[in-house]
């Protein structure tokens, strides 16, 4: 197995970079604060004030003591307000601030117990074969996003996968951070794997997964723009990690998992076919069946919310 382009690209997070949008509402939601903060304090100065007028007219003889039990009970009220506006005014911030950011598809919110595995192929193909008899076995069709110059090197690995029931899915030209590349740049590496796929599969990708899972709001609007949906995960198996053993991927895997999730795993990872059988032993155990992520998703009439959750409406 190729150890060293594994370590380049199994650097595998999600990097989720800030638009220009989204740091201008982040600028504009700590001005909010700072204001509310401000303005807190100077309405429990002038309550502290007014006590201490208050306070000193009642030593000529008066009931101190009750006076000053109620004159905290108006502080201690003043401060709970000021924080519940402050907090207040910073979820609503924030939420706006969110409301213009577009995201990928983490996952899908369904009663059914259904879940999309997908695999993510940028090096190797020794595991082709065992992972698709595993597949099989457990009547587990997947969707595997392959980097285009994985089709060129192995393009009997794609027309096995495609045949054995599985989608095959764009995950780049050349693997490369999407953010860092123009429009255009962006629509070259689209088209490049779907023709590279399509002349092997003869079915044109229509689901693209960012390599690094870096993007952001015009990785998202420029694969739009060309008839995709983008892909992501909201169950990560961490297969491609060294520390990672079959133990540590089960149990990430199958303590994470809900209805509508979308599990990330590694064609070539070093314990995956160990993991896979074991995990889909379970899942199925617990009344989960499993589906191609294109049939997983909705297509019209739907909402995508500020963790990736695509909700129909």
């Amino acid at each position: 197995k190729n150890t060293s382009f594994k370590k380049v690209s199994l650097s595998t997070f999600c990097v989720e970079k800030q638009s220009v949008g989204d740091r201008c509402s982040f600028i504009i939601s700590l001005i909010c604060k700072i204001s509310l903060i401000a303005l807190a304090f100077r309405y429990c100065n002038d309550i502290a004030y007014r006590t201490d007028s208050v306070s000193y007219h009642l030593l000529n003889g008066g009931n101190i003591m009750k006076f000053l039990i109620l004159t905290k009970k108006h502080l201690i009220t003043a401060g709970c307000l000021a924080l519940a506006v402050i907090i207040g005014a910073a979820i609503s911030v924030n939420a706006f601030a969110k409301s213009d950011r577009l995201l990928p598809i983490y996952n899908v919110k369904t009663e059914e117990k259904k879940i999309a595995l997908t695999f993510d192929a940028a090096w190797g193909a020794d595991d082709t074969d065992a992972l698709i008899a595993i597949l099989q076995k457990y009547n587990a069709p997947a969707t595997f996003f392959v980097v285009g110059e994985w089709v060129d090197k192995y393009p009997d690995e794609v027309k096995k996968l495609s045949e054995a029931g599985n989608d095959v899915m764009n995950h780049s030209a050349t693997h490369p951070y999407m953010t860092s590349l123009s429009e255009a740049q962006m629509k070259e590496q689209l088209e490049t794997c779907n023709g590279k796929i399509e002349a092997i599969t003869g079915k044109r990708p229509t689901l693209f997964r960012c390599p690094y899972g870096d993007y952001d709001n015009r990785v998202v609007s420029t694969v739009e723009s060309i008839g995709m949906k983008t892909i992501q995960w909201d169950v990560d198996s961490l297969d491609w990690k060294d520390s990672a053993t079959v133990e540590s991927i089960v149990s990430r895997v199958t303590s994470k998992v809900k209805n509508g999730s979308i599990v990330l795993f590694h064609n070539d990872a070093d314990h995956t076919p160990e993991a896979l059988p074991i995990i889909l032993e379970k899942l199925t155990a617990d009344g989960y069946t499993f589906v191609k992520a294109a049939d997983l998703i909705y297509y019209d009439n739907y909402t995508i919310d500020n963790a990736g959750m695509q909700i129909k409406n």
